[in-house]
């Protein structure tokens, strides 16, 4: 008799939850069954009630589950079934807009109502994933998971949301749930000039280097003005500051007064300057070139701040990783490979200390990065010899489990703790 038939057999014979799934057999079998869309409610019910977390996360992932399989698997002891259930339910929404289909969504709504108020991250980072960029999505759930106090779920959702108002963004600001929730208003597409202001204002000096790099951020003269005659308090501010679309006279003077060599050439070359400032700038920098014949070392912090504008122009790709390497500069890659994956800086100067090729590969992926980019990044980071260098698996995939890889970063991220 198939899986299908013992398993429905022993229903039918009075047995349920582990009584029944233990006739069906190996475990392989389960996970076909509670994967298959053609398999009954009452058999998905039984396997939502697997000992097996691969069995049980079979039956979160399959679009064919009834509403009550669903709730059951809501408060699934393992968070990982419940995150898959979760990133599962709220795919369902957008489709969900026929009036015939209110009784659906009504079940989906209620669902995703409770578990964005689940303890485990990850399960409240699936629905945030999922549902950022949605217009379709609930209002009060978007606020509510923009107000989280976890990065990975604040963030997409505020960065992307097109349902939070200047009103919204500015509240978030007022009363933000970490710092990151600044962070993540500043780097929000087509910021208004309103919220740009309130950026400014505050004392998250991050966030305010993420706005400047924010090039479709509006930001008012007297604004920048007012960030430049800060600037020589905050040097990670120049390289955006430098390169914002718009400065004003006295915003580039008060800047050239205090910026690197490299980043004075940078202000003389602004097309948007009067013919006596360009001739002061150039001034200036022929003073700078004749007593500094030799460019100083870019700083950590400035090397952070060129990637984070990389990052909020959609700039930082794999491109920008191997043109970094291409220079031989281990500062530049090792900032841009810490700002695209997401992690502090140390985390990857910890893989470089380590000579961690594992480590590295792992931020790549992280990072999104595919393993075109493995072996530049890491005979320069490491100095490992080509012999020595993790290679790619089949196809160009990435050599080391997914698990494997997340335990890499998590190592690493726990050390730099």
């Amino acid at each position: 008799m198939s899986a299908t038939g013992t398993l429905r057999a022993a229903i039918g014979a009075g047995l349920t939850g582990a009584m029944a799934v233990a006739d069906v057999g190996d475990e392989a079998a389960r996970v076909r069954l509670a994967s298959h869309g053609t398999t009954e409610p009452e058999v998905l019910d039984v396997l939502a009630r697997d000992p097996s977390i691969t069995v049980r996360a079979a039956v979160a992932m399959n679009s064919a589950a009834p509403a009550s399989v669903n709730c059951l698997l809501s408060a699934d002891k393992d968070e990982r079934v419940r995150a898959l259930l979760a990133g599962r339910v709220a795919a369902l929404l957008p489709g969900l807009s026929r009036p015939e289909q209110e009784h659906v969504r009504d079940h989906v709504l209620a669902i995703l109502f409770a578990m964005v108020e689940d303890e485990a991250e990850r399960v409240r980072a699936a629905i945030a994933g999922v549902l950022a960029a949605v217009p379709e999505a609930p209002r009060e759930l978007i606020l509510r998971l923009a107000r989280d106090a976890a990065v990975s779920v604040l963030d997409p959702v505020i960065r992307l949301s097109p349902l939070l108002t200047t009103t919204d963004l500015l509240a978030l600001i007022a009363c933000p749930a970490t710092e990151a929730t600044v962070q993540a208003v500043a780097r929000r597409a087509n910021l208004p000039e309103a919220v740009s202001d309130a950026v400014a204002e505050t004392a998250n000096s991050t966030a305010i280097r993420l706005l400047l790099g924010n090039s479709s951020a509006s930001i008012r003269e007297a604004t920048l003005d007012a960030l430049s005659a800060r600037a020589s308090a905050h040097e990670e501010w120049h390289i955006s500051l430098v390169h914002r679309p718009r400065l004003s006279e006295q915003a580039t003077y008060a800047l050239s007064t205090i910026v690197r060599t490299e980043l004075l050439s940078v202000l003389a070359r602004r097309r948007d300057l009067s013919p006596k400032l360009r001739a002061e700038l150039d001034r200036r920098l022929a003073e700078r070139l004749a007593t500094e014949p030799r460019a100083k070392p870019a700083s950590a912090a400035s090397h952070i701040a060129d990637a984070e504008a990389l990052a909020a122009r959609g700039a930082l790709d794999e491109r920008a990783l191997l043109d970094a390497v291409r220079q031989g500069d281990l500062g530049l890659v090792a900032a841009r490979l810490a700002v695209a994956a997401r992690v502090p800086l140390e985390v990857v100067e910890r893989a470089i200390e380590l000579k961690s090729a594992k480590g590295l590969v792992s931020l790549l992926w992280k990072a999104g990065f595919s393993m075109r980019t493995a072996g530049p990044v890491q005979a320069l980071l490491t100095g490992t010899a080509p012999e020595g260098i993790l290679s790619a698996g089949p196809a160009g995939s990435f050599p080391l489990a997914i698990g494997e890889m997340r335990w890499q970063v998590d190592f690493l991220s726990h050390r730099q703790e």
